[in-house]
């Protein structure tokens, strides 16, 4: 793939990135792994570390990908491709605001969009689930039901999340746990 198609692939990204990052990774898995640009277990090698890191986790992503495959240049066009669409967008809004905020058009696009924003998070985060406490590798080779599931990745699960919702501890130590626990254990 070459740079302007890759470019072009993250502008599609950028322009139809609605509702956050997580609809951005859903966007970006079939052109980037289905094409085999990169393997499944790489991207969300990706995903995991650009959630880790500040930022907005779909540019994160976008500069990932490029800087896998093109190196530094791949990194800056792949963030430009994302970002793009958005700035040329707010710049848009911004001039016709005081019009747009009353049309009933726009209002009616907006609430249409939620629920098909509210599916591509969930397939993102089935995804993301799938991969991390499931090996569906495993599965396929052995046939054991019991070799299907990531048994310390789904204890430690289980355990951010009840220290998460029983705790007042801040998510920024969950996160960092689980990345000390995939560097230690995975």
């Amino acid at each position: 793939m070459s740079l302007p198609e890759l470019f072009g692939i993250f502008f599609y990204v950028g322009l139809f990135t609605i509702g956050g990052g997580l609809v951005a990774i859903t966007l970006m898995y079939q052109p980037v792994v289905e094409a085999g640009l990169i393997s499944s277990a790489l991207f969300y090698n990706m995903v995991a570390i650009s959630e880790s890191t500040p930022g907005p986790i779909g540019i994160n992503m976008a500069t990932y990908v490029g800087y896998e495959l093109y190196g530094p240049i791949g990194g800056i066009l792949t963030t430009a491709g994302t970002v793009l669409p958005s700035l040329i967008i707010i710049i848009i809004i911004a001039k016709y605001f005081a019009q747009m905020q009353t049309n009933k058009l726009v209002q009616a696009a907006f609430s249409g969009l939620r629920p098909a924003v509210s599916g591509m998070i969930a397939v993102a985060a089935a995804q993301v689930l799938e991969i991390t406490l499931i090996n569906i590798p495993s599965f396929e080779e052995t046939g054991s039901i019991a070799g299907l599931f990531q048994p310390r990745c789904i204890i430690f699960y289980v355990f951010a999340l009840a220290v998460l919702f029983k705790t007042k501890i801040h998510p920024i130590l969950i996160i960092f746990a689980g990345a000390v626990f995939g560097i230690l254990f995975l």
